[in-house]
């Protein structure tokens, strides 16, 4: 079996377990896909896997390599596969699950069920950043919230990885949006088209938020317990970080949802579609070498980093 070099877990901890060292070339099954890898990008799930906060929601087994995200050239394919050959440009969010092998390597298997050709108006490293960000987005606005044009929504990180795309997703369906961030995303968020900016490092969002449709919750905790007041009766909050309160919701007259970023290639192709139309525009803040995993995942734990970081691989 043929080697590549990859960043594998081995045992739970710190960013420090990442290693970058040799590991096996995976080899694709029937409907799936090898794809070399030219860029991956992190996520929060990343480093909470790492960290063994979800090891009973999404068992992997030891040593693993993580990368829910990547873009790259396909090299191979498996038998059955119709839609991709060899030299095609594509990204994708593999089920890392089914493998344990993830995008933060020189190879990565993906179903082609799961990929899809990359926007072709931008490089690798930017189309990286879109998968689990981008169809996590559109699936709490759409799939969970049903917006629709005209209504408000309350966007919070809304300089972050999810939020960036949620804010360019919720414009594009014309939304209004409010969105949340640091003092140091201020002018960013109007950039991105953010109606109305909150800086909540100066103020309570929900003291000047009120009757809104719908609210976008990737952060939890106290973030969502304030959240609820700021919805009009029949509003729905829909978080990614875990289940809301029903109990909550049934008290303030409102709906709630809780979901993870599922969504296959044809979503893919209509974000690619959004992308090349110049509608939506991935946001990388840092790229690294694969080899610099570790200070990858240092700087996304910080939860401040504005859009993506991406590892580059070719």
């Amino acid at each position: 079996m043929e080697n590549m070099k990859a960043v594998r877990v081995h045992n739970y901890g710190g960013p420090e377990v990442l290693r970058f060292e040799d590991a096996p070339r995976p080899t694709p099954g029937s409907g799936e896909l090898l794809i070399r890898v030219h860029a991956a990008s992190v996520n929060p799930i990343d480093w909470k896997v790492r960290a063994g906060y979800m090891k009973d929601y999404i068992p992997l087994p030891l040593p693993f390599i993580l990368g829910w995200d990547v873009s790259g050239v396909v090299e191979a394919v498996g038998s059955g596969v119709t839609k991709f050959k060899n030299g095609d440009e594509v990204y994708a969010r593999p089920d890392v699950t089914a493998h344990g092998y993830g995008a933060y390597a020189e190879y990565v298997v993906a179903k082609e069920t799961e990929t899809a050709l990359k926007p072709k108006s931008i490089d690798h490293v930017h189309a990286a950043a879109i998968p689990v960000g981008a169809v996590t987005a559109w699936r709490a606005l759409f799939d969970a919230a049903g917006l629709r044009e005209g209504q408000k929504v309350l966007i919070h990180g809304a300089a972050g990885g999810v939020g960036s795309f949620a804010v360019q997703l919720a414009k594009w369906k014309g939304a209004h949006v409010i969105g949340t961030a640091s003092t140091r995303n201020q002018t960013f968020l109007r950039e991105l088209g953010v109606d109305e900016p909150i800086n909540y490092e100066k103020m309570r969002f929900e003291d000047v938020v009120h009757d809104v449709d719908v609210v976008f919750d990737p952060i939890g905790g106290d973030t969502q317990k304030r959240s609820w007041k700021t919805l009009k009766k029949g509003g729905i909050l829909v978080s990614i970080v875990g289940p809301p309160s029903e109990d909550e919701a049934a008290k303030h007259g409102v709906r709630s949802a809780f979901l993870s970023a599922q969504g296959g290639s044809s979503l893919l192709a209509e974000l690619a579609t959004l992308v090349d139309a110049g509608k939506v525009k991935p946001i990388v803040e840092t790229v690294l070498p694969l080899s610099e995993a570790r200070h990858a995942h240092e700087l996304n734990e910080t939860g401040h980093a504005r859009g993506k970081i991406v590892l580059k691989v070719a």
